[in-house]
């Protein structure tokens, strides 16, 4: 029996002493010294062993288990900083070598717009205020002088959730929440994500747009003029022709369309404007006193306007791009215009 451990023992060593890699060496540990290893079975045949022999002969097992386990570490080690060394030689760095210019990222054309147009009109005066994105129909359309069945609920094109909850089609939302918690006299801008159901060369699902509202006494048609001329004339020059075309819309009267002179032909007509030498950049209006009731405010007391824009609009504007999709296509040759 002492000599069946002795043999394990030296048939052990020479297998470890030809082990040609760590792998080797693993496999080894393995057989001998693993859950049904050589040796380990023999230390759990120990009980079997007769009672006057089972000291002496545990006492030579263990000594087999801890050569076999020296002789594993050793040669692991020495393996392992074989490979290490190997490793260090493939793959070393040079640290004197030049490292790759990597370049500055920027804001995006359409956050850099909206950040000039935020500053144009937080120096009128004017808050900013943000509102939920995912909104009650009550919000989006009925306080806007929309109820269920008012035919302009069909312009909109909406994501519904539910019956009763949306995608915001535009940021005009907050302004019923701001007038509904918040007294006259009020200056805010709310910009933010809205969401219609339409896609194509200048729509998409989502985009950008800014609502901007003023309520006070004795507030006019003019002062929504000259507010409108100083944000027109800052983003696209002073020279920059601005015009009001009647329109509806449903939560203002009257109501207007805002027009510019062509940025591209500087009026004189070009395919761009399609000859007419205008090119449509907002909505506005007087708030429709509707509106007022409906936030709690004495229409005879408070007048006010409001207008909106699409802040990509306004971007396709300024820069003469011809494309919305451009914005969102991650293109590095686009985005590194700007």
């Amino acid at each position: 029996m002492l000599n069946d451990i002795q043999t394990i023992k030296n048939l052990a060593g020479e297998e470890i002493e030809k082990a040609d890699s760590l792998k080797s060496i693993q496999e080894l540990k393995i057989k001998y010294l693993g859950k049904k290893g050589i040796l380990t079975g023999k230390l759990k045949s120990l009980g079997s062993t007769p009672q006057e022999d089972r000291r002496e002969y545990g006492r030579i097992l263990n000594e087999a288990k801890i050569c076999i386990e020296d002789l594993l570490s050793k040669h692991e080690a020495a393996f392992k900083t074989l490979e290490l060394n190997k490793t260090l030689q493939t793959q070393r760095i040079d640290v004197t070598v030049p490292g790759y210019f990597i370049p500055a990222g920027h804001l995006h054309p359409t956050t850099q717009v909206l950040d000039e147009i935020i500053s144009i009109f937080t120096s009128l005066g004017f808050n900013v205020e943000e509102g939920p994105e995912v909104e009650l129909d009550f919000y989006n359309f009925e306080a806007l002088n929309m109820p269920k069945d008012h035919p302009a609920r069909d312009m909109q094109d909406t994501f519904y959730i539910t019956e009763d909850i949306v995608l915001r089609t535009h940021t005009s939302s907050v302004q019923v929440r701001i007038m509904e918690k918040n007294a006259p006299p009020l200056r805010v801008i709310a910009p933010g994500k809205v969401y219609r159901c339409d896609a194509d060369v200048t729509h998409i699902p989502m985009f950008h747009q800014l609502e901007g509202f003023m309520v006070d006494r004795d507030i006019k048609m003019s002062d929504l003029k000259g507010v409108l001329e100083v944000f027109i004339h800052t983003v696209f020059g002073p020279d920059t022709k601005l015009r009001f075309r009647p329109s509806f819309f449903p939560f203002t009267e009257p109501s207007a369309e805002i027009d510019i002179s062509c940025v591209i032909c500087k009026g004189a007509g070009c395919n761009v404007c399609k000859n007419t030498g205008w090119l449509e950049i907002l909505g506005a209006g007087m708030i429709n006193p509707r509106i007022f009731e409906m936030a709690g405010y004495d229409p005879d007391q408070y007048t006010g306007f409001a207008f909106g824009m699409g802040i990509e609009r306004v971007t396709m504007l300024k820069y003469g791009i011809d494309d919305i999709r451009l914005f969102y296509e991650n293109d590095i040759r686009f985005l590194g215009q700007f």
